[in-house]
């Protein structure tokens, strides 16, 4: 058996309700958009707080473009950090409360350098059981002993530290989960870490912008000293609106990742535009504070809503609100009912998610409306 069985494994996905298709959007990020010459009302998009089609933040990346051109050109330890790239990552490690922060061209690879170059064979890396793909990879490639503690479950985890003997410890887990949209307990966690001299990764890449006073994510959320968490990283894609990633850290965490995290010396910077866009979307994250209470007022609504509805979500305090279905192809055939009613939201299947934990993955963002809310509701009543 060669390669002539690829049609027929794709054929059997389509039959399993699993097989993954992609849309054309033909609008900027926003509640109302055109997908294929069709305009949708959107609930699937990472764009927390609306941020990503903001006109200032098009302003300077504009001004930005005119004066960097479009391209990084090369790696950052070779001619591609620009005044842009640095002002940005300072502007980073004292939002996060850290020394320094380093930037990477996306969470995935932000996530494989850092655990990369930390860990080897002689080490053990421990993971949360729903965390992101990109940090189940990351640590499976470093080649470290690989386990998996249960869900946001310190005992779980605590039971695993007590029975190693390798060289270094990290323990890794998403901040808010982005498939159920529930917080990790990152102080419980940590206190377990503490217990066994192991360090604290957090990948808070949905949290960023959406949990803190001033947006600053789990860190903020559960006011965490740098001590009891270690290495924090970021993702611009969502809260932030623009793209990229960060790692922020101490002095010798980021040093380490210049010297050896492969996926930041061997790849081209991000656009400079895009961290110039990115410092106007930090200032705006910041201040603007109406964005995490409107969204705060909009997941309420929304919760409210649909336990009225009898539909059953997870204890989720974020944007992200999944409505648990079970069954892939139920799961398909409603997000084809609400498209039908003009509501746009993608049905999230295995193996993004377990199997039976199939689910319309709502997102919620504060350019929604109330009424836009309502409007949600109303078509999920139907199908309800």
């Amino acid at each position: 058996m060669s390669f002539d069985d690829l049609s027929a494994e794709l054929e059997l996905r389509k039959q399993q309700s699993l097989y993954r298709s992609r849309r054309t959007l033909q609008t900027a990020q926003q509640p109302i958009v055109q997908v294929e010459g069709r305009e949708f009302l959107a609930f699937c998009s990472n764009d927390y707080l609306g941020l990503a089609n903001h006109p200032e933040v098009i302003r300077s990346f504009q001004q930005a473009a005119n004066k960097y051109g479009v391209g990084g050109g090369a790696s950052h330890l070779v001619n591609g950090h620009s005044q842009a790239h640095h002002e940005l990552e300072e502007a980073l490690a004292e939002f996060t409360g850290r020394p320094k922060a380093l930037l990477f061209s996306t969470g995935y690879m932000a996530n494989i350098g850092a655990v990369n170059a930390l860990l080897d064979k002689r080490d053990a890396i421990f993971q949360d059981r729903l965390n992101h793909a990109s940090l189940l990879d990351a640590g499976l490639l470093s080649g470290a002993r690989f386990q998996r503690y249960l869900h946001n479950d310190a005992d779980s985890l605590d039971k695993k530290l007590a029975k190693t003997d390798a060289r270094r410890h990290l323990v890794v887990t998403d901040g808010v989960f982005s498939m159920d949209g529930d917080v990790a307990d990152l102080p419980a966690l940590s206190s377990v870490c503490k217990k066994h001299q192991a360090w604290l990764m957090v990948d808070d890449a949905h949290g960023f912008g959406c949990l803190g006073q001033q947006g600053g994510g789990c860190a903020e959320y559960f006011a965490m000293p740098n001590d009891d968490l270690q290495v924090l990283v970021g993702t611009l894609g969502k809260g932030f609106g623009t793209a990229g990633a960060f790692v922020a850290g101490s002095d010798a965490l980021i040093d380490t990742l210049v010297q050896h995290a492969r996926t930041y010396i061997y790849t081209t910077s991000m656009p400079p535009a895009v961290a110039a866009a990115t410092l106007t979307s930090l200032r705006l994250l910041k201040e603007e504070t109406w964005r995490r209470d409107k969204l705060t007022q909009l997941i309420k609504q929304f919760r409210q809503g649909c336990s009225e509805l009898g539909l059953t979500l997870i204890d989720s305090p974020t944007p992200i609100q999944p409505i648990m279905i079970g069954e892939s192809s139920k799961a398909m055939q409603i997000s084809k009912i609400l498209e039908d009613d003009g509501i746009y939201i993608s049905a999230i299947r295995p193996p993004t998610v377990p199997q039976g934990g199939a689910r319309l993955r709502v997102t919620l963002s504060a350019a929604h409306t109330e009424e836009q809310v309502n409007r949600l509701l109303h078509a999920l009543e139907k199908v309800s």
